[in-house]
């Protein structure tokens, strides 16, 4: 199982939290929404070869935090994961649009001196903004665009400028969201919760969870669970994570 999106530090338990998605052999990469967040989160899962810790400025504190830029900076060279990140054109976060991307690119610019960073990017209502931004970063990295919500033009856009995909319940209980997930190239996909901000019925979703989603975009693909998951473990594997087959393995020490 791989949750790709997870905020662990964000959990009422960390602690708990990052020992249940250890116990399920879940492969999580860990998000962080301030660099200040990023050591202290990293050090919960510092025994756990299935879950690496991603270095992220939130666009939702873009206009709080754009002072840690510096310190994601320095922080970088200690990663390979980049998140959470990007932009959010939201009617209470637009007004902040100017400083957002002004991070979000200074973010992307630092990824790109350090050689590409996998990242994993926020673009509620602001799809266009971040494809523009990556546009203009192309050795910025591996983009996975996280719970992507735009119109189908964009997606189109998205898949054409090579982007990642990575997707949740959520997005699987409604008529759009169900047409986005049969649109997504197969080998670009990957699977997440969002938890503890991602919900079932008001239950927090745990990184064991992503076996729902699983399900479900074995019905939309019209494939086997058996399938989806060796196709999820493939994808996970071509961008440098260790997976032995089926999906049961160890992260590398990067």
């Amino acid at each position: 199982m791989i949750d790709f999106h997870c905020h662990l530090d964000l959990y009422p338990d960390p602690e708990m939290a990052v020992r249940q998605a250890d116990e399920a052999r879940v492969y999580v990469l860990s998000v962080t929404t301030t660099p200040k967040a990023w050591r202290r989160t990293s050090a919960l899962a510092k025994s756990c070869v299935r879950i690496r810790t991603a270095l992220g400025l939130h666009p939702e504190l873009a206009h709080e935090r754009h002072t840690e830029l510096p310190l994601f900076e320095g922080l970088l060279p200690e990663t390979r994961y980049v998140g959470e990140v990007g932009l959010d054109g939201s009617p209470e976060y637009k007004l902040h649009a100017d400083v957002q991307k002004r991070v979000f690119k200074s973010i992307l610019r630092f990824s790109s001196r350090q050689g590409g960073r996998v990242m994993s990017i926020h673009s509620r209502r602001a799809s266009d903004e971040v494809l523009d931004c990556l546009r203009g970063e192309p050795d910025a990295g591996t983009p996975i665009l996280h719970w992507f919500s735009g119109s189908m033009t964009q997606l189109q856009r998205a898949i054409d400028q090579g982007c990642w995909f990575s997707v949740g319940p959520p997005m699987s209980r409604s008529v759009r969201g169900r047409s986005l997930l049969a649109s997504l190239p197969r080998d670009r996909v990957l699977t997440e919760t969002d938890g503890p901000f991602g919900q079932d019925n008001g239950r927090a979703l745990n990184p064991s969870d992503v076996s729902g989603m699983t399900e479900a975009l074995a019905g939309i693909w019209n494939s086997s669970v058996e399938e989806v998951s060796e196709q999820l473990a493939a994808n996970l594997r071509r961008l440098g994570v260790a997976v032995r087959k089926p999906s049961i393995g160890s992260m590398p020490n990067v």
